[in-house]
């Protein structure tokens, strides 16, 4: 049905950047999101955006974190800046109907990739 590559995880310093690219092929959803999930804990809902482009933010990254996406090259970006240790996790992309914080209501995922932020 519908494919989604992330990638540009990797290991950063605290206080450090990278961004994230989800990559979909085939029939895409009208609103997509990125959670994270870390050893031990449930996924966390991080940032969506819908078709007409509002976005939505976890209040622990609203202020450093920017969702985006290119509609032309069907992929959705996560500008992630002021890394903080805390963030490490795998980072999923994912998507569905409406924008939900309940990763049980979206309707297909990426494999992920991963976050390691260093104190």
């Amino acid at each position: 049905q519908v494919q989604l590559v992330e990638s540009g995880g990797g290991l950063v310093q605290a206080g450090g950047s990278l961004r994230l690219s989800c990559a979909a092929s085939g029939r895409t959803s009208s609103t997509m999101a990125w959670f994270r999930q870390a050893p031990g804990k449930e996924r966390e809902f991080v940032a969506a955006i819908n078709w007409y482009d509002a976005i939505t933010y976890s209040d622990f990254v609203k202020g450093r974190f920017t969702c985006s996406k290119d509609n032309a090259k069907n992929t959705v970006y996560l500008q992630m800046n002021s890394l903080k240790p805390e963030d490490t996790a795998v980072y999923y992309c994912t998507g569905g109907s409406r924008v939900t914080v309940s990763p049980r209501c979206y309707d297909y995922w990426g494999q992920g990739t991963q976050v390691t932020v260093s104190s």
